[in-house]
């Protein structure tokens, strides 16, 4: 699954410069998550990034983007290589 974040969101600008994917940009009126760009950080690290940095935990899973570890993975790789 990739990750969302919710309105509970304080906008404390740390979990976009954290996303290795720029998958994080700043909202209507929070951050959020581009499903297309995020990959859970697999490829980069062991656990996402956004999740770790967040004072407030409000990044879970988006129930709305189903993907397996073998998917982010080959996500991740499209990423690498349109970089």
């Amino acid at each position: 699954m990739t990750l969302m974040i919710t309105a509970e969101c304080i906008n404390c600008d740390v979990c976009e410069p954290a996303c290795p994917n720029q998958a994080i940009s700043i909202g209507p009126e929070y951050y959020v998550i581009d499903p297309n760009r995020c990959t859970e950080c697999v490829g980069h690290f062991d656990e996402p990034q956004c999740k770790l940095v967040c004072p407030v935990d409000c990044i879970p899973k988006n129930p709305d983007y189903r993907e397996s570890e073998n998917e982010l993975l080959a996500k991740y790789q499209r990423l690498m290589l349109q970089s």
